[in-house]
């Protein structure tokens, strides 16, 4: 079951410590308007939102989907990282037009690519990458979302490690 965006914000405010008077408060609201949140008897108004999301210490993509965000970029120090051969390069094309395209590489296939001199870059949006640069990368720890970008054509591009 799924849950609803009225569960989400009582499940975040309780983790918070908050109780609803607290955030109707912060929100500059009434505690029964909470209320009414919390039970799906009504929802926050749009405006409210990116306010909501930041008092509850989430996205406002989080809040409303319930899905977290890619991790960020960061630096798993040697002890703790993932065997190179484990990991996985994951990009997601999204066109001006609202194609989608996502491939997940694992990391050594792609590592041999490039020792090999094979070019893995279908798109001139992928042309753009250097994946010889993104594997160094990767070896030297480097986990997360390495490069979002958005062309002049509207397409972006995301690149993922994990």
């Amino acid at each position: 079951m799924e849950m609803t965006l009225g569960t989400r914000i009582g499940l975040l405010r309780r983790e918070k410590g908050m109780k609803q008077e607290e955030l109707a408060e912060r929100m500059g609201v009434s505690p029964q308007a909470v209320s009414k949140w919390e039970n799906d008897l009504n929802c926050p108004d749009i405006a409210l939102l990116p306010l909501l999301a930041k008092t509850l210490g989430v996205t406002v993509d989080h809040l409303l989907t319930g899905e977290k965000p890619e991790p960020p970029v960061r630096l798993v120090p040697e002890e703790e990282r993932k065997d190179f051969k484990d990991m996985f390069l994951k990009v997601t094309m999204i066109s001006s037009e609202g194609d989608k395209m996502r491939v997940n590489l694992p990391m050594l296939l792609v590592q041999t690519a490039m020792d090999a001199g094979v070019s893995i870059a279908g798109s001139p949006a992928l042309k753009q990458l250097d994946f010889q640069e993104i594997v160094t990368l990767v070896q030297q720890g480097a986990t997360g979302e390495i490069v979002e970008m958005e062309s002049t054509d509207g397409d972006i591009l995301r690149v993922v490690v994990e």
